[in-house]
């Protein structure tokens, strides 16, 4: 039986800010790269149900997105950030998502399967709006009042731990970077009213803290600082790019500079590992570049090497930040802060224990870009289990341009 929800998603600012910044760089430089993504639940076997049983709802919120368009407000809160050019927002202002370009199925096994397929500047922006829809579609069926008030409870419990770390904070010599957090949990959410909740309440609670959203939305609506570069896609889609596969990270990274001229500037380090990462991280890109973010494997291995690849390049560390998002909670974002504060500043982005910490097993669902110009891309992670493609040739193609080994 279909059941028919309202609109989940309401209005395309309800979307992470890398979203805006990725599109933008492609749209000005390449706005003719075509993009395959594919989904997968990489637990699929804790679900409580089946995602398949979404799939006819799915299909009617994937409906609904296509008739969104940009609104008169929401194109000026745009036009007022530094670093988004008024071409694109004019861009913006004809934008609408083709559902041509997404189709939803189940496989032989009755697994969910969304595929997309179209050009980047379309393709791309579709990947949050579609994870935070089946997110919130799966979670429906699993609410009641007492996930609720376990939400609650569990939310209460995050602002008491702010507080305290707040006045921990207060502590600090003046020349001790501070403790910030900020909310990167749009894509895992498990629903649209309660990340709102618990966004506004984590930054009433503690503003000094917890100034940032990913979710540009909120930012505009609460008043806070919008938060985002790149992800993982921008860098891999330079693999399939007019560039030598070697030179695809130095690439990406030279077309992002271009693009953004001093402004956001963390990069990603984990498309094809840190190690291989650093190797490409020159002194050029040291000095342009305000930090680095980690998505994967051990974050503290991670920052050290950081650190000494600075102090090798005798940039002073402290002039640096370093951005943890990988799998992280409040406690964990305390502990790595306390590691480093005294050699680097740091920030930490935090997704499914902000936005879905409701005591139900989250589904861990992803959408990522397989192909790029009729040509595989992928990803080697520093984590087991995170890379996705379907070509092992191509994939120890990669690992052997860029010296990395096959994971144990």
């Amino acid at each position: 039986m279909t059941v028919t929800y309202a609109p989940i998603i309401t209005s395309l600012l309800d979307n992470d800010l890398y979203k805006f910044t990725m599109l933008q760089a492609m749209l000005h430089q390449f706005p003719q790269t075509h993009g395959v993504y594919r989904f997968r639940c990489r637990n699929n076997k804790d679900t409580a149900y089946p995602l398949a049983d979404i799939k006819a709802s799915l299909e009617q919120q994937l409906d609904s997105l296509c008739e969104l368009r940009f609104l008169e407000d929401e194109l000026a809160y745009l036009r007022g950030l530094r670093f988004i050019r008024s071409d694109f927002v004019d861009y913006l202002e004809l934008f609408q998502l083709k559902r041509r370009f997404i189709t939803v199925s189940t496989d032989a096994k009755g697994r969910l399967c969304i595929d997309i397929e179209g050009p980047m500047i379309q393709a791309m922006f579709f990947e949050v709006f579609v994870l935070a829809i089946v997110n919130e579609l799966y979670f429906n069926a699993l609410s009641d009042p007492s996930v609720i008030k376990e939400g609650q409870r569990r939310l209460d419990a995050k602002v008491a731990l702010l507080h305290h770390y707040a006045i921990e904070q207060a502590q600090y010599s003046h020349d001790t970077p501070p403790f910030i957090v900020a909310d990167f949990g749009t894509r895992r959410r498990f629903s649209k009213a309660w990340q709102a909740h618990v966004v506004e309440t984590l930054h009433k609670a503690a503003p000094k803290i917890v100034g940032g959203t990913s979710n540009v939305y909120l930012a505009k609506n609460l008043g806070m600082t919008p938060i985002g570069t790149m992800a993982h896609e921008f860098m891999q889609a330079f693999q399939a790019l007019d560039v030598r596969l070697r030179d695809s990270q130095k690439a990406a990274l030279e077309a992002w500079v271009h693009e953004y001229r001093g402004d956001l500037g963390i990069a990603l380090t984990d498309v094809v590992g840190m190690d291989a990462f650093l190797r490409d991280f020159d002194l050029y890109f040291a000095k342009l570049f305000d930090g680095l973010r980690h998505d994967s494997g051990d974050p503290y291995i991670w920052g050290d090497k950081a650190i000494a690849h600075y102090k090798k390049l005798k940039i002073d560390p402290k002039t640096k930040i370093l951005t943890f998002s990988d799998g992280l909670n409040l406690n964990k974002a305390w502990e790595l802060h306390q590691y480093f504060k005294d050699r680097i500043k740091t920030s930490f982005g935090i997704g499914t224990n902000l936005t879905n910490d409701m005591g139900i097993t989250p589904i861990n669902i992803v959408l990522k870009l397989v192909e790029c110009n009729g040509q595989p891309v992928a990803k080697l992670s520093d984590s087991p289990g995170k890379t996705m493609i379907n070509n092992n040739t191509y994939l120890a193609y990669l690992r052997q341009v860029f010296e990395v080994d096959e994971p144990e």
